[in-house]
């Protein structure tokens, strides 16, 4: 096994891990510098003396970019065995480590193991509703509980390892976007309860609550701008027809099917595939079939709403948006892109 530990601006604490580790003797371990500067040169050439490899990037690149450094090092030289990514701040006790080596070790196909924390006793209010935040999104948007989407202990197969290089973000939201590609890829995640530790209130992190909460919860703003762009078209086009036609079925085909090619367009590209698209000849049909279900739901609680409970349309029209919302992007991460 590798033990891939990415690092900014450390101290003493990083070496307290290394020579406790040690002691375990899993399998090498790889240090990335993401960036530290000159200031904390030396403690990475001290674990350099201790034996591990330290790769280092000349300015800071974010912890997404640093383990995806670690993984391709390790593709390229390490062992071809499971790598278990820990934090260098003292977080992840070494038999929390070790637990997540086993984990991997009793898989029989390949998934990511989380090392899991409980929140319990004194945990920072920052980090406990961040948490609490971040899973509920992820269980919104996947239909699936992972109880911490945010913890930097995790273990992969060697056989993952082309596949987390290829998944996009720089910085924290590419743990993010690796679990909510895992479910589009069935990879199978996989929960292991740690220690849930926090040192002098977790001051040593490095993650901006702002900055760092925007790229986390990038995909799913970016779904809903595509979203209301496509709400936007589809509310224009609806009274537009409903002035002409006085058909309320009609009026919602039309609308849906305009507004639709336009959102499908905007989430291949942009929402889902990180800006490459994925094939049009995979999700195009998955798509307008999701369309066809989305339309009858739309045009069965836009009835609900405006013919049976005599709610405006307009009413019911946002109504019917707010009520499809979740399930549309639930339905496209999982199983259209």
């Amino acid at each position: 096994m590798t033990i891939l530990i990415p690092s900014y601006e450390p101290d003493v604490r990083l070496l307290n891990l290394v020579m406790q580790l040690q002691t375990f003797k899993l399998g090498p371990i790889v240090i990335v510098d993401d960036g530290s500067g000159a200031e904390y040169r030396g403690i990475f050439e001290t674990a350099e003396a201790y034996g591990c490899t330290v790769l280092t990037h000349e300015v800071n690149r974010g912890k997404g970019r640093a383990l995806k450094t670690g993984f391709q090092y390790i593709r390229e030289h390490g062992p071809q065995g499971g790598v278990v990514c820990a934090d260098s701040d003292g977080q992840h006790l070494p038999h929390d480590i070790r637990s997540i080596f086993e984990t991997l070790l009793a898989q029989t196909s390949p998934g990511i193991v989380l090392g899991s924390r409980r929140f319990t006793g004194k945990v920072p209010v920052r980090s406990r509703f961040g948490n609490r935040v971040t899973r509920t999104v992820f269980a919104l948007t996947t239909g699936t509980k992972v109880n911490d989407t945010q913890t930097g202990l995790r273990g992969f197969p060697y056989a993952m390892l082309d596949w987390l290089c290829q998944i996009p973000g720089e910085r924290f939201e590419y743990e993010m976007n690796m679990l909510l590609n895992a479910h589009k890829e069935g990879y199978e995640i996989t929960e292991e309860f740690i220690d849930t530790v926090y040192l002098d209130h977790n001051e040593s992190s490095h993650f901006r609550p702002l900055a760092d909460s925007f790229r986390i919860y990038m995909p799913i703003l970016m779904f809903s701008t595509s979203s209301v762009l496509s709400a936007l078209i589809d509310f224009g086009l609806l009274f537009i027809m409903q002035y002409f036609t006085h058909n309320l079925f009609l009026s919602v085909v039309a609308a849906r099917l305009c507004s639709s090619m336009f959102n499908y367009t905007m989430n291949r590209k942009y929402v889902f595939s990180a800006g490459r698209g994925s094939k049009i000849g995979q999700s195009l049909p998955k798509y307008f079939s999701l369309v066809v279900l989305v339309l009858l739901l739309n045009y069965g609680l836009l009835y609900l709403y405006n013919e049976q409970l005599i709610i405006p349309l307009l009413a019911a029209k946002i109504l019917t948006e707010i009520s499809i919302f979740v399930f549309s992007y639930w339905a496209q991460r999982r199983f259209v892109f």
